[in-house]
């Protein structure tokens, strides 16, 4: 992959922009910047992980794009001084004094910033938030949004402080959130938007644009860690609540359920009117799979058993026998 830089001045001023970042979310934003055509002289990222089913050693979006571009990565494991890995975090602090960014930009990284972090940069921090701040904030906002059936999100470039997402708003750009939207096809739209407001914020604070505005008391909502045992659906909820909660932890954690003692994971469904006791099969046949929730019920569209792949309701059925009036654990 090449990136060219634009033909015309050095971007944001000729702003140093380290950044901090692991996932895919952060990826985007990355290969914006290289896009635009920062300098770029630090990369930190999270450390290579096992995965996989050789659970083999992986590094994360980011490293791979930074080594591909030719950016220097250092992956700590903690960047507190007096922490667990003190000799991580002065290696890192050597590095961050060494590369001498103006700014540090930080997007789904997964690392605290201690306060030296924070302090370093004349510019300071500037985190990609994927929601309009101060609504969910916290580590899983996407899910969240999709889980309580937001009609909009978006994303908010915020100047970082020591709280958890409460730093003064700098930029914010909303995003509709459709109804049939899952946190990866809604991921990869608010990754785009993170990656371009972020290349404005940036060329804004070269030029002292950039105009803080503080956060509302009003609005907060938490964006809590999405656990894995959130992911197994419990029939006495609301069908609405199920479905949106399906396409929350689509592609993870994934949400699941037991039939005949195996586990089945439900990837896609649509809101019935009908009722029942939760969890009894309502319909099994010709292709359709109808099971009663604590209101309403839902169709199950796209199922996955254990081993197989992704499957439409008719595929998963063909051969097995799941008659109506069957009654499903309920949680």
């Amino acid at each position: 992959m090449v990136i060219e830089p634009p033909d015309d001045a050095m971007a944001g001023g000729g702003l140093r922009v380290a950044f901090a970042g692991t996932p895919e979310f952060a990826r985007v934003a990355l290969q914006a910047l290289a896009a635009a055509g920062f300098t770029v002289p630090l990369v930190l990222s999270q450390p290579d992980r096992p995965a996989g089913r050789g659970l083999k050693l992986q590094a994360s979006p980011v490293k791979l794009l930074a080594l591909e571009i030719g950016w220097p990565v250092v992956q700590p494991r903690s960047l507190r001084l007096e922490g667990k890995f003190p000799e991580d975090a002065a290696a890192a602090r050597h590095a961050f004094e060494d590369a001498a960014p103006d700014v540090l930009v930080v997007a789904a990284y997964g690392l605290i910033l201690p306060a030296w972090v924070l302090a370093l940069p004349r510019l300071g921090c500037l985190n990609i938030h994927g929601s309009l701040l101060p609504r969910w904030r916290g580590a899983a906002p996407i899910h969240r949004a999709i889980e309580a059936g937001d009609g909009q999100t978006g994303i908010t470039i915020m100047q970082m402080d020591a709280g958890l997402d409460t730093g003064p708003m700098l930029l914010r750009e909303p995003e509709s959130i459709r109804p049939d939207d899952s946190t990866g096809t809604l991921h990869d739209r608010l990754a785009a938007l993170g990656g371009r407001l972020i290349v404005r914020a940036l060329n804004d604070a070269a030029a002292v644009r950039l105009r803080p505005e503080a956060q509302p008391d009003e609005g907060v909502t938490c964006a809590r860690k999405v656990e894995k045992a959130e992911g197994a659906i419990d029939w006495r909820q609301p069908a609405e609540l199920i479905e949106r909660r399906v396409r929350a932890f689509d592609p993870a954690p994934g949400s699941h359920f037991d039939m005949r003692e195996a586990t089945v994971k439900l990837w896609r469904a649509a809101v019935v009117r009908r009722g029942a006791a939760p969890g009894t099969v309502l319909d099994a046949g010709e292709g359709r799979l109808l099971v009663a929730c604590g209101e309403g019920a839902l169709e199950l569209l796209e199922l996955q058993a254990a081993g197989g792949k992704r499957l439409a309701a008719r595929q998963f059925l063909h051969g097995r026998t799941l008659a109506a009036g069957t009654v499903l654990p309920v949680g």
